[in-house]
């Protein structure tokens, strides 16, 4: 795998991300309480490894500029702004959230799990927007 990879890879953890969440929220519903934890443990495992590729990524290859133009560029820049304030916030509020639920504080987890999955579903799925925005949708150079 080459650097050039990387940010497809990253897209596709994201995406992975995304669905594991919402697997992990229809197991919950349904009481598969076991089927919810590994959904959620799996979620966790590809957003960290997510969060290691993107930082080895920009640090060899620092920031990649948008390039399209028109109506398209506020767009993209407000799901960019919108996506990086909430990936910032998302990484304790998982961390806690799972906390809560290993250490059987389910009430506690409950009420701030309502919090992160859908913030958490909005960052791995904006993820994946902003990657084919800025290396697929042909704005970029």
């Amino acid at each position: 795998m080459s650097l050039a990879d990387l940010p497809s890879v990253n897209a596709s953890l994201n995406a992975v991300s995304a669905i594991l969440v919402t697997a992990g929220l229809i197991c919950v519903k349904r009481r598969a309480i076991a089927a919810h934890k590994a959904c959620m443990v799996a979620a966790l495992v590809s957003s960290a490894i997510f969060l290691s590729f993107y930082l080895y990524y920009h640090a060899h290859v620092g920031s990649v500029p948008f390039q399209g133009q028109g109506l398209i560029r506020p767009v993209y820049f407000t799901i960019l702004l919108t996506h990086t304030v909430l990936a910032v916030a998302i990484v304790p509020l998982v961390l806690r959230t799972v906390w809560l639920g290993v250490t059987n504080r389910l009430a506690a987890h409950r009420s701030l799990a309502r919090w992160t999955a859908p913030l958490w579903l909005y960052v791995s799925v904006t993820g994946v927007v902003v990657y084919w925005l800025l290396y697929r949708s042909g704005f970029s150079a």
